[in-house]
């Protein structure tokens, strides 16, 4: 998982039993020109293709998904009503021809894909446009046409969590059991900024906004932002060691001539989110540290083990107080980064963690009771030279506070069918390299620890 794909792209045509016929330019002319005049369309006639001409769809990267008896898999709409894994580049003519591909190699005695039940365009099934276009163009259709392959899916999908269930009530955690528990979670879908409208108590605090460029609320970023990669690679690492959520602070300096932010330090929290008293102490300690090596508190991260990396109505609450507090009294500018890193949500380009840079500004005057705007930060990363003893002691601090919690990653378990959690976190990690190549070596040592948690 996670590798390039491949320069010349391999055209994946076998759908199984349910896989869609494939229209000519032609046929779909006829076919929309005939719709709505009494003449009935199968199923199988109404392509990708289809609902991207009639505007029901768009193309787009990593928009169709599927999950599959704990598996997760992203796909690209492309402008050809065509599919590209993202994992492997591979190309599929059809949902089915793609579902099927994949459902095999989880269960390699799958028959057929159900790709319209099985695959979803942004959260929903693709059966639900194929639907929508039966109500548009062909009122008077038989809605059973689309809707028995949705149920078959979601008898098959039933049967295997009963058998899981039945199976992890009498034997320990296996392979994938990580991957199966992750049916559970609630996907939850980001919302766009201006459907928020005014404060709502009823509203789920923990619903997540995408984020707005400054450039689209007509400012311009009030400061530059540079991060060092020893911050990254500490910040993932701390993300990549439990489900829960963490927490943790940044370090750095706040330049007020050049208007720049450098972040260079990640402190850790190493503490349980509920455990207020200890929490006091932990941040306490921190602060002590930032004193000691000449550093200021410029922001703050979290993470969502596996979600978006995009804020939640609670954590754009979070970062507008962080930014009050470090304004201070004196109405001086300093700004407050806050970083989100998701470490397995399914979503993700590879292996590599999402990490997003975010601000917040203050909604307009003349309406004070709306959101604050979760806004992008553009930043620059740059690379360290060598792996500090620092970073690595704090690195080994968190393999010891973990290691007898409940929620820690059982890293010999599997991310994706041919990678490893320990994998997952490695090649993670690789992508905050320092310059000096030996910090691999180094890291192994802390692997091994890993590695003998579970």
């Amino acid at each position: 998982m996670g590798s390039e794909p491949p320069s010349s792209p391999q055209v994946v045509e076998d759908g199984g039993e349910e896989d869609e016929e494939e229209l000519s330019g032609g046929e779909e002319a006829d076919l929309r020109s005939s719709s709505g005049r009494g003449s009935l369309l199968t199923r199988r006639g109404i392509t990708l293709r289809v609902l991207l001409k009639d505007g029901l769809v768009e193309p787009g990267d990593g928009v169709l998904a599927i999950h599959y008896l704990g598996k997760n898999f992203v796909g690209d709409l492309l402008t050809d009503g065509k599919i590209r894994w993202v994992e492997t580049g591979q190309i599929f003519n059809s949902p089915s021809a793609w579902a099927t591909h994949c459902k095999r190699l989880v269960n390699p005695a799958k028959k057929s894909g159900c790709g319209w039940a099985s695959v979803r365009y942004r959260g929903q099934k693709l059966v639900q446009y194929k639907t929508t276009w039966l109500h548009k163009y062909q009122p008077s259709a038989d809605m059973s046409l689309v809707s028995e392959e949705d149920d078959d899916e979601d008898e098959e999908e039933g049967k295997a969590a009963v058998q899981a269930d039945d199976k992890n009530k009498n034997t320990k955690p296996g392979l994938h059991d990580v991957m199966v528990s992750r049916r559970t979670d609630r996907e939850r879908i980001p919302v766009r900024y201006c459907t928020l409208g005014t404060r709502d108590a009823a509203r789920d605090p923990h619903t997540l906004v995408e984020l707005s460029a400054f450039s689209a609320i007509n400012r311009f970023q009030p400061f530059n932002v540079a991060v060092s990669s020893n911050v990254l690679l500490l910040m993932d690492f701390h993300c990549h060691l439990t489900t829960s959520e963490v927490v943790g602070y940044l370090g750095g300096r706040w330049d007020t001539n050049t208007q720049l932010l450098t972040v260079l330090r990640a402190f850790p929290c190493r503490t349980r989110l509920a455990d207020r008293d200890l929490a006091s102490a932990v941040e306490e300690e921190i602060c002590q540290n930032l004193f000691m090596r000449g550093l200021s508190l410029v922001g703050w991260y979290h993470s969502h083990p596996r979600g978006p990396a995009l804020p939640s109505l609670q954590d754009i609450d979070s970062q507008m107080d962080h930014q009050l507090r470090l304004q201070g009294s004196n109405n001086g500018f300093q700004p407050c980064l806050g970083i989100i890193c998701g470490p397995y949500y399914h979503g993700n380009q590879g292996v590599a963690s999402t990490i997003t840079p975010f601000w917040v500004v203050p909604p307009p005057e003349q309406r004070p009771n709306d959101y604050g705007i979760p806004v992008a930060v553009e930043v620059t990363y740059v690379q360290d030279n060598f792996l500090t003893s620092d970073v690595l002691n704090e690195m080994m601090l968190l393999v010891d506070y973990y290691r007898a919690a409940p929620d820690l990653v059982q890293f010999n378990q599997y991310w994706c069918p041919d990678t490893t959690m320990m994998d997952k976190i490695k090649g993670s990690l690789s992508c905050h390299a320092p310059k000096d190549q030996a910090y691999s070596q180094i890291l192994e040592h802390v692997y091994s620890q890993l590695g003998s948690m579970n």
